[in-house]
């Protein structure tokens, strides 16, 4: 009986590792526009709408100002999120196929000051 107990556990243990490896790269949050797709930090995700084809077109500068949502060479798509390659060959995540990024001058959880940046251009990533 005691070996049916700790297999039972050490099977529960293991489901339970794998969802937590499986978790959304992505929360959700609150925002002065309704829910807003966040990362571990609760800042805002934003995608760009001249990214194509699951291929980000925010590189050099305008990632330092835009930095992507990155995933390491170990992650692996999870529901709505995949994970793309960078010009640079680093791994970033995507949502519905829309590279993720947040923007340098949020200054807080909840800030959406990059909503519409460049003409209209970013937009808030929303669940």
């Amino acid at each position: 009986m005691h070996r049916l107990l700790v297999s039972a556990a050490t099977a529960a243990a293991l489901v339970f590792a794998g969802a937590a490896l499986a978790a959304d790269p992505a929360k959700t949050g609150d925002s002065a526009k309704g829910k807003v797709l966040t990362d571990g930090k609760g800042m805002t995700l934003y995608t760009f709408d001249k990214d194509a084809g699951g291929k980000s077109a925010c590189n050099g500068p305008c990632a330092t100002n835009w930095p992507p949502l990155m995933a390491s060479a170990s992650d692996k798509a999870a529901g709505s999120y995949t994970v793309i390659k960078r010009d640079d060959g680093m791994m970033q995540w995507a949502y519905k196929g829309k590279p993720l990024y947040t923007w340098a001058k949020d200054s807080k959880p909840g800030d959406i000051t990059g909503d519409g940046f460049l003409n209209g251009a970013w937009h808030i990533a929303q669940p």
